[in-house]
């Protein structure tokens, strides 16, 4: 139902759609009470037991088109599943990046890469939490990023350094963002950046440090140190030099989904408060 308040700015009422998905979110979240994130943001830990109960019930693969094993559904309904955790007082900020992470290897993989990762993302077997953007003198204006990827052959090597990356000591796989030609040498600031699709268990010490770093917040947030890392060039996503585009399907989906977190967060605020 659409009204128009006196401004004239038109308001779209959705009441509560999604109710199964509420009902069941709302269940998990039941069985890890204020106690449980306490602790956790004590111990500075990470949440397994409530990443693995939202994906074993399927919700962490909603986004998953159905043919590799997830929902297939809009993304209102992942926002719902999100907004809906935290109004509940669970953390899906946790979980919520394989949600828009895939959206990159989803529109822009090969049907190989689809099909070698999307199914077992949806089971849970392989975790995609890891973002590879910001770095330290990078922030806002992501084509100045100083990452570079440089091809050997039927590989890259991959030398800098990212900061801030959540999630990265619990993530089997990362969407790392670098240069692979000097901005200097594309008609536009985008050109010359690529995504590659990190193996985590791999890059390891070989090639890749991850080190601890300290937050207000218990976002289980890291900075990366490349050096020397070899990544299989069939792990390029999307066409080389064209990797900005690409993370935007990502991007876009994150502020959809955070915002719908926002949201969940003002309800469990105002239901605590009274």
């Amino acid at each position: 139902m659409t009204a128009f308040s006196e401004q004239g700015t038109a308001t779209l009422d959705l009441g509560e759609d999604f109710p199964e998905i509420r009902d069941g979110v709302r269940r998990i979240c039941a069985d890890f009470p204020q106690t449980y994130w306490r602790e956790l943001d004590k111990s500075e830990g990470y949440p397994s037991e409530f990443v693995q109960a939202m994906t074993d019930a399927g919700f962490l693969a909603s986004l998953i088109p159905e043919e590799y094993g997830g929902a297939g559904l809009p993304i209102r309904a992942a926002g719902v599943i999100l907004q809906e955790c935290h109004a509940s007082g669970c953390y899906a900020a946790a979980a919520h990046a394989q949600m828009y992470t895939m959206g990159t290897l989803l529109r822009h993989g090969t049907p190989e890469q689809k099909a070698k990762y999307l199914p077992k993302i949806a089971t849970g077997e392989l975790r995609l939490q890891a973002f590879g953007v910001t770095e330290p003198t990078t922030g806002s204006d992501t084509t100045q990023l100083k990452t570079r990827a440089v091809r050997d052959g039927d590989h890259y090597v991959i030398h800098g350094q990212k900061v801030w990356t959540s999630r990265a000591m619990f993530s089997d796989l990362m969407l790392l963002l670098c240069r692979t030609s000097p901005a200097e040498q594309g008609q536009k600031k985008t050109d010359g950046i690529s995504v590659l699709l990190v193996d985590m268990r791999e890059a390891r010490g070989n090639g890749m440090e991850i080190r601890k770093l300290d937050a207000m917040i218990n976002h289980n947030t890291t900075e990366i140190f490349f050096d020397g890392l070899r990544v299989p060039a069939e792990n390029l996503i999307g066409p080389e030099g064209k990797g900005f585009k690409c993370i935007l399907d990502g991007m876009n989906a994150e502020r959809i989904l955070v915002s719908h977190e926002s949201i969940g967060d003002g309800q469990w605020f105002i239901n605590t408060a009274t």
